[in-house]
């Protein structure tokens, strides 16, 4: 047995460790209130389970003792309920954690010193009333005071009993601090265990109770194995999110299962599995996984019109393209990129995961990875749970944004290079995340509830908010728009911007703007939304790219531009005739330049005249003096001054020009600023005038403004 109190004290001085392969803090805030008011009943709450051990694994947040060497209790089982009780009684997030692991911090509970109550703070209820205090505060006895607060009280409300208050408090809060006085139950496992054996317990407990998930258990085995797993993929989600794709540990471990299986179901990892699987074959795996996600992202936002997971009703499409990339070279054909993409939309469009997620994933793992003709067999699957894979203008009557049609309309909305009707900029870049862009009412909900429809009435609140009532423009528009009549408005944005309209498939009949015709309207336009996407899925499953023959002698012809820049060398400088690293941040500035403009196209080898000088000189200064030490030269300097996440933007090749070998250096617009880091600060350098031009941090704060968060 031990005292919470003394539980607590063994966490703040690191005598209790949290292990990495342990799951992150994942209560909410009712499963944080309920056991306070267990505690505060005196009702059981369980126990806790450590492994005492000299040899402990990968520590969470490396929070370990460094002045001294021993013993430590490495907590196995009542994590959860533990950094609960540190976050209330101690009011500081314990060592083993950072701020942002805890996702639902539960520090703004409240007790009531009277009733005993517990709640989540509410202003109207709780402001300037000092029965109300914050649990963390009542127990720090130099904070609150029974007798204190009774006094103030009984103030500003005479015709309470001040003696019976005060009892009353005393009780309360006596009662609450002593939790801390309370013993929990501590079991042992015997020292000496190794590290397979605990987590085999870990196992064993965490199947009784609350449980943790399939792919929780999955990556306590891993983490017991590759001990910085869980801080790697975390590292990585961040990296993901900050270009629109927000994946989790569940995804991650999953695609990993599917990598070391060729399965998609969890329970693959067996225990033999496990014993056979070596922290190396973990790591490869997880290089190989990302190797793919950084390949299939730019896909996914180029050929699909896809600005970010948010587009995406289910990120578990995503796997069987990952499990056939993974079996074949990391790489699609061309004919074979635009028809997986093909069915991803099916696939996403009829809910194929929204029943027997894991039996279906599992089947169409298998075909990804086994078959032949992996498309149409798995188109083949979403034919027969669904019956048929084309859209029907029914499909669209009555459904709302929830229905995955809504986000089909904003891809064929990019698709189709629609217009913000504010502005005349371009959608393309600036949904995903749905802050930029809403989804716009043509026919706005106040003015239709004003003209016979009913908020009240089921149908009616239906037909107001179909899809076939959409459009998506940016907040501005949509505050300018406001609830006018769409007869008025719809006429000034066609005069304005000629091809709007069409864009996003309004139909352009000014007698179906009239109120008396909206259902009229909406017929009209689930039939072009129902066609369109139709079209759109078509031309996709046929389309095949075509290797474009760059004629590259003609582009140094035309000399430098906004698009294109020529440069000498990466390391060698010929003005001097010797090695110049320096020359690496100039190649750096420029493709950052790129990448914060409009993209464009980078020559090493060629100078500013268009003389061709080719890469020898380069060659035979860098490691293993040939073009694969310079390939991996030109990225490091990529990482070096940029950062490795732009180098999903980079495409690099040697080719052969005039005889001689080139670097062709070709860059997309990134999704987020890039900013030059060298010399202990960072610039910040666009496109223009032919040329990378730096711009000063004001200058830049407003580029960046209008570039991307618009």
């Amino acid at each position: 047995m031990a005292k919470i109190a003394e539980l607590l004290n063994a966490i703040k001085d690191k005598d209790i460790v949290v292990p990495e392969f342990q799951r992150e803090y994942v209560w909410s805030l009712e499963q944080s209130k309920e056991l306070m008011i267990s505690l505060f009943n005196k009702y059981p709450t369980g126990s806790i389970l450590v492994w005492s051990t000299n040899e402990p694994p990968e520590i969470k947040n490396n929070a370990v003792r460094t002045e001294q060497m021993g013993w430590v209790d490495v907590l196995l089982d009542g994590q959860q309920r533990l950094t609960t009780l540190y976050l209330f009684i101690k009011g500081q997030i314990p060592p083993y954690y950072i701020e942002r692991d805890i996702t639902h911090d539960p520090r703004h509970l409240y007790f009531n010193l009277q009733t005993a109550e517990f709640s989540y703070y509410q202003e109207k209820r709780m402001k300037d009333n000092l029965l109300w205090q914050k649990v963390t505060e009542c127990f720090n006895a130099d904070k609150i005071d029974a007798i204190d607060i009774a006094d103030s009280y009984c103030k500003s409300h005479p015709e309470v009993d001040y003696r019976q208050l005060t009892r009353e408090l005393n009780t309360n809060l006596n009662k609450l601090r002593f939790i801390e006085e309370i013993d929990y139950f501590k079991q042992t496992v015997p020292q000496g265990v190794n590290i397979d054996k605990a987590i085999d317990i870990f196992d064993r407990v965490n199947s009784m109770g609350t449980k943790l998930t399939d792919a929780e258990l999955v990556l306590t085995h891993v983490g017991g194995r590759w001990s910085q797993a869980r801080r790697v993929m975390k590292d990585k989600m961040a990296d993901y999110e900050k270009v629109g794709f927000k994946f989790d540990l569940d995804f991650f471990t999953r695609c990993l299962v599917v990598i070391l299986t060729d399965s998609a179901l969890f329970e693959k990892m067996t225990t033999d599995v496990y014993l056979q699987t070596q922290g190396e074959a973990y790591k490869n795996a997880w290089e190989k996984l990302v190797k793919t996600l950084d390949y299939l992202i730019p896909i996914l936002k180029q050929s699909a019109y896809l600005s970010g997971s948010k587009d995406m009703n289910t990120i578990n499409v995503l796997v069987p393209l990952v499990a056939y990339l993974s079996k074949h070279g990391g790489v699609f054909t061309s004919t074979l990129k635009n028809k997986f993409l093909y069915w991803m939309f099916l696939a996403l469009i009829w809910g194929r995961y929204s029943g027997q997620t894991d039996q279906r994933m599992d089947r169409d793992v298998y075909i990804a990875i086994n078959s032949s003709s992996p498309v149409e067999e798995l188109i083949n699957e979403i034919k027969d749970q669904r019956g048929r894979i084309e859209i029907k203008h029914s499909d669209l009557e009555g459904r709302g944004s929830g229905n995955p049609l809504h986000r089909m309309l904003y891809i064929i909305a990019k698709y189709n290079k629609a217009i913000d009707w504010a502005n005349g900029g371009s959608l393309q870049d600036t949904l995903g995340d749905y802050y930029s862009i809403q989804s716009h009412h043509i026919f706005p909900q106040a003015f239709l509830y004003k003209n016979g429809y009913e908020s009240e009435n089921h149908i009616d609140k239906q037909k107001v908010n179909e899809i076939a009532n959409r459009a998506f423009i940016t907040r501005d528009a949509n505050f300018d728009i406001s609830d006018k009549n769409p007869k008025d408005y719809l006429k000034e944005i066609k005069e304005k911007y000629p091809e709007a309209l069409q864009q996003q498939l309004i139909p352009e009949d000014s007698m179906l703007w009239d109120i008396n015709m909206y259902e009229s309207f909406l017929v009209a336009r689930r039939k072009k939304i129902a066609d369109a996407i139709n079209q759109f899925l078509e031309e996709l499953k046929g389309k095949e790219v075509k290797e474009e023959v760059v004629n590259y002698d003609d582009i140094i012809a035309k000399g430098e531009n906004d698009y294109v820049e020529f440069k000498s060398s990466l390391r060698w400088d010929y003005a001097i005739n010797a090695t110049n690293k320096k020359l690496e941040m100039v190649i750096a500035k420029t493709i950052s330049a790129f990448m914060n403009s409009e993209g464009g196209m980078l020559l090493i080898g060629v100078n500013d005249s268009g003389e061709i000088l080719g890469l020898d000189k380069d060659y035979s200064v860098v490691k293993n003096n040939n073009r694969d030490g310079f390939l991996l030269q030109v990225v490091q300097t990529i990482n070096t001054y940029l950062g490795r996440e732009f180098n999903q933007y980079v495409s690099i090749e040697i080719e052969k020009i005039g005889g001689k070998d080139v670097c062709v250096i070709s860059m997309t617009k990134s999704d987020l600023p890039v900013f030059l880091k060298a010399d202990g600060k960072e610039d910040f350098y666009i496109r223009a005038s032919a040329s990378s031009q730096p711009m000063s941090v004001r200058e830049a704060n407003e580029y960046i403004k209008t570039h991307w968060e618009n």
